[in-house]
């Protein structure tokens, strides 16, 4: 599935597009690492955002925010 630039996709949709659960997707939105505007209780991401962040430069970036909520998280429960 091809990310077109100008278009604006669903959560779902993005969801399915970078392959990640909808918990992750809202992660990242609300830790500001996808720009995302929300529309009634939906929220809408435009195409040139996600492809900003699957761009390689945003990806270490993206991945140490991940690894250090897997952490927090990881300590709340021991």
């Amino acid at each position: 599935m091809e990310i077109k630039e100008n278009e604006v996709y669903t959560h779902e949709e993005t969801q399915a597009l970078l392959k990640v659960s909808a918990s992750t997707l809202t992660r990242m939105i609300k830790k500001g690492l996808i720009r995302a505007a929300k529309v009634g209780k939906q929220y809408r991401i435009l195409g040139k955002e996600l492809l900003r962040v699957v761009s390689p430069k945003m990806e270490d970036s993206v991945g140490k925010a991940y690894n250090k909520a897997r952490n927090w998280v990881h300590k709340d429960v021991d």
